[in-house]
């Protein structure tokens, strides 16, 4: 087995650390209450906060949330300045860490500089058209069959039916899980690791620290349950993701070692599942609020044809692209983004020291009047040739992210949200209770409060 000591790896002589963090109480802001500053607030409703500092603060703003004092960024420049850095000025690592470096350590959102690269150009022929196209097959009976049992309701909550649904793809594509308690074990040590992300008190202690706990319990479950498989797939000659992390290799002959392999699995398999199953849901809230809406894309469907969608069929799908990526802009699955700062920069006529954490938010760029006609309102024509209102400003609509991590699995999300609005719009209508609005909770990941509850006409 090829020695995977050539795999740079993060260290202080490659990356330099960021310095200590700089006094930044000449920037205009709060701290907010003691010790948890305004993380609640943020949590509470990210976009109320975000407008909140913007109407008092103008774009650049000092905040304290998610366990440290921040630079609050909010304008689409922003975006840019962090996202692409071409500078080389500011670390991921050092901006994740403190919020998800115990739950996701050394997944490919969290490492910088030539260890990232080379850890994504291993991942990326996992992403590529032949893989995407074999997943696409194995995705689709899950599909047909959950479809066709929400076509037989009347009623159903459907962010919980398509949670598992989601699921359940993910543990087939990317572990080749078939039974349905390893699956839910999965996904129950998934949703516990999601859910202490946001958790204010960070102590392993069953009372006092139950979420987070709870989410390093999850974590272990996870790795252990992953490490088990890897001999397994190292040897086979399966294609899902597991077996394509085990066989990766570079043109030296490096790969991933078992403990890559797990980190990058635990960390793809949130960004799959949780991501996906937020997109889906707010699709169906929107197209259920906008009948007209829904009708279109039926009707674009049967243009389409085919019981299901094939992978020549992904890219004719252009009118569910546009109603994805609004649902994308009014409810981004994350709704803020950090990094720290290694030198000193400035953003929107602001000097900002090295050291400096610095936040930008999707959330609120996405609702932008700058940038968005009625921001507020679903309007996919907005992403169509004729306005192409997300041209505007290449960074004022970043769900991905941008740049050197930019979202690996952008394509397979995409793939995977067409192909079940696919068959849903084939099989079912759904509508919801007259004067009803969705209960949104933005963060860590959007998601309904109440399972969004729909009614249904089988087609």
């Amino acid at each position: 087995m090829p020695d995977n000591s050539a795999i740079p790896r993060y260290c202080d002589a490659e990356v330099p650390p960021s310095a200590t963090r700089h006094d930044l109480r000449h920037v205009p802001g709060t701290s907010g209450l003691p010790i948890v500053g305004q993380t609640l607030e943020f949590l509470r409703d990210p976009l109320s906060f975000t407008r909140s500092q913007h109407r008092r603060f103008g774009n650049v703003s000092r905040v304290n949330f998610l366990f440290c004092e921040r630079a609050c960024l909010l304008s689409a420049d922003a975006n840019a300045l962090l996202l692409r850095d071409r500078e080389g000025i500011f670390s991921a690592h050092d901006g994740w860490t403190p919020i998800l470096g115990d739950l996701f350590p050394h997944g490919l959102m969290l490492r910088d500089g030539a260890d990232h690269k080379h850890h994504r150009r291993l991942m990326q022929p996992a992403f590529r058209k032949e893989a995407l196209d074999a997943y696409l097959e194995r995705m689709q009976p899950h599909i047909q069959a959950a479809v066709r049992a929400w076509a037989g309701q009347s009623r159903m909550h459907f962010y919980p039916a398509v949670k598992k649904l989601t699921l359940g793809i993910a543990a087939d594509c990317f572990l080749g899980l078939e039974l349905q308690s390893e699956i839910d074990a999965v996904n129950s040590a998934f949703t516990d690791v999601v859910e202490a992300s946001t958790a204010v008190v960070r102590v392993p202690i069953p009372l006092a620290g139950r979420k987070y706990a709870r989410g390093l319990r999850g974590r272990r479950f996870l790795e252990d349950f992953i490490a088990a498989r890897i001999p397994d797939h190292r040897r086979g000659t399966a294609n899902d993701l597991l077996s394509q992390l085990c066989h990766a290799r570079d043109e030296e002959g490096a790969h991933y070692s078992d403990e890559d392999v797990v980190n990058h699995m635990i960390f793809l398999m949130m960004a799959a599942h949780d991501t996906t199953t937020s997109a889906l849901t707010t699709i169906v809230y929107a197209l259920a609020a906008h009948p007209e809406w829904q009708q279109r894309l039926r009707a674009d469907v049967a243009r389409i044809g085919g019981e299901r969608l094939s992978p020549e069929q992904v890219e004719a799908a252009a009118l569910t692209n546009q109603v994805l990526r609004e649902a994308l802009r009014l409810y981004p699955p994350l709704t803020t983004m950090v990094r720290q700062a290694t030198r000193p920069f400035s953003i929107d006529g602001v000097d900002l020291p090295a050291g400096t954490s610095a936040a930008i938010f999707p959330v609120f760029t996405h609702r932008d009047p700058q940038w968005w006609s009625e921001p507020d309102s679903f309007d996919p024509e907005r992403f169509g040739p004729d306005r192409a209102e997300h041209r505007r400003h290449p960074f004022a609509w970043v769900p991905f992210g941008g740049g050197a991590h930019m979202c690996l699995g952008l394509h397979f999300a995409e793939m995977q949200v067409k192909a079940v609005m696919h068959v849903m719009l084939r099989q079912m209508a759904w509508t919801v209770d007259a004067g009803y609005a969705m209960p949104y909770q933005l963060a860590p990941i959007a998601k309904p409060r109440d399972g969004l509850p729909i009614r249904i006409e089988s087609r």
